[in-house]
């Protein structure tokens, strides 16, 4: 077994060492691309880093002793009390323009100090303590519970040195959480922080996958929550399904927002829905529209669909210009909203072709109705060879009966070939009746 690690010391024990490497998160949603990473210049305009905690928060240190940070790299940096580990994500100009996006001044005397690279003391502190965080939320949520406090715990957050606890929880109302403070501090010995979250931002923390089938979209990327109202399912035309609107959170889905300007910008260009269409024969409600081809469906009734007819806007607007002027069209459709069949410049070629193509042909069976004129030689055949028989097995026992395909008295042989050469379109019936008669002729003849 090799024991060996990345910088190619010994690790006599086996187990694996922990590195920044080991204890980085990747795939952080407030992970901010650094454009201006290829100007070296950049790095040095400010002594000011962006730190991350725990994928759900971030914070901005003063870099006092003039460390070399790179993107990456996991500090110690100050907290109250003790000190908390963190993961740099940005380092120079970029870090300037992050903080006046987030509204943080820059010369805020209240910014703490970036203390040193966290060394591995520090890491195996720093996994302790997140080793703790599960067991302590359900605890947690057991001592609220015998308390009778109306709130859920969503998660904790343990500090980098173990030193302190935040607590993050959800409650519709107002909590006195004083005695739960107090009870907390003596289980855990760590000094508590309460923080109230929304339920949007709990499933942030938590995660999971959302209808759509990805990954929700306030634990992937989401850091601002806006709040969604029913009228953006509205200007969509989205039915208002609660099943279906809600999200994992069960609040509205924030997808509702991404699209809902899209709809209103494009409803300023299609009439009112409330104007009726008069025409000669009907007057027509509005039943439904298709925002983005800009048609719309009416139907002669205000309730059901009946009679619906889709026309575009431009002709939508041109009757009720018309229904102004008092003038009713003979029909809603106009010329151009008569379509014509789509002309297809492309063939299905798997409707072409059979898919049995490759199959085997079956042999056809003789004498078959697909080949009347083969089947109709072949009972001709079998029928003169069926007299032939009856006239051989005859001999002169037939001489004085007369033959019935002809008028000629003969027997043998001979009178099965005259029966065949005169009559040789005969129908099978008769012929067969031909076969069913020949043993009866001969049967009274044996007894003489």
């Amino acid at each position: 077994m090799d024991n060996t690690n990345d910088n190619h010391t010994t690790n006599p024990s086996g187990k694996q060492l922990l590195t920044s490497a080991n204890c980085r998160r990747k795939g952080a949603k407030l992970e901010v691309y650094d454009w201006l990473s290829d100007i070296p210049e950049s790095h040095d305009d400010t002594d000011l880093v962006e730190v991350r905690f725990k994928n759900t928060r971030k914070g901005y240190y003063r870099n006092t002793t003039h460390i070399r940070l790179v993107p990456g790299d996991l500090v110690a940096v100050e907290a109250s009390p003790g000190h908390d580990i963190g993961e740099v994500t940005l380092t120079g100009r970029l870090v300037l323009l992050q903080m006046k996006k987030n509204n943080v001044k820059i010369d805020n005397p209240e910014l703490k100090r970036v203390y040193r690279k966290a060394k591995l003391n520090d890491l195996e502190k720093f996994e302790e303590a997140k080793a703790k965080e599960h067991d302590t939320m359900i605890r947690a949520r057991k001592i609220a519970e015998d308390l009778h406090l109306d709130m859920k715990i969503g998660d904790v957050e343990y500090q980098g040195d173990g030193n302190k606890a935040i607590f993050y929880y959800i409650a519709d109302e107002r909590v006195d959480f004083r005695q739960l403070i107090k009870v907390l501090a003596e289980v855990f010995r760590v000094r508590i922080e309460m923080k109230q979250i929304g339920a949007r931002q709990e499933a942030g923390r938590i995660g999971g996958l959302g209808p759509c089938g990805r990954q929700l979209c306030c634990s992937g990327w989401m850091t601002n929550f806006v709040s969604v109202a029913t009228s953006a399912a509205r200007y969509q035309d989205i039915a208002l399904n609660p099943q279906k609107l809600a999200g994992q959170c069960a609040k509205l889905k924030c997808c509702l927002n991404y699209e809902a300007d899209a709809y209103v910008e494009a409803q300023k260009r299609l009439p009112s829905r409330e104007i009726p269409l008069e025409t000669k024969l009907n007057t027509y409600y509005h039943f439904k529209t298709d925002i983005f081809k800009r048609e719309m469906t009416y139907s002669t009734d205000k309730s059901i669909a009946a009679n619906l007819v889709t026309v575009s806007a431009d002709r939508v607007f041109e009757v009720i210009s018309l229904n102004k002027r008092g003038v009713k069209p003979d029909t809603l459709e106009s010329e151009t909203d008569v379509r014509t069949p789509e002309r297809r410049d492309f063939e299905d070629v798997v409707g072409q072709d059979s898919l049995t193509r490759f199959d085997k042909a079956k042999k056809k069976k003789k004498g078959g109705a697909n080949n009347n004129n083969g089947g109709g030689n072949n009972r001709r055949q079998q029928a003169g060879e069926s007299r032939n028989k009856s006239g051989n097995n005859g001999g002169n026992r037939g001489q004085n009966k007369p033959s019935r395909n002809g008028n000629k008295k003969g027997g043998g042989s001979n009178g099965g070939k005259e029966g065949k050469a005169q009559q040789p379109n005969v129908s099978s019936s008769r012929k067969g009746n031909e076969e069913k008669t020949t043993p009866k002729s001969a049967a009274p003849e044996k007894k003489e």
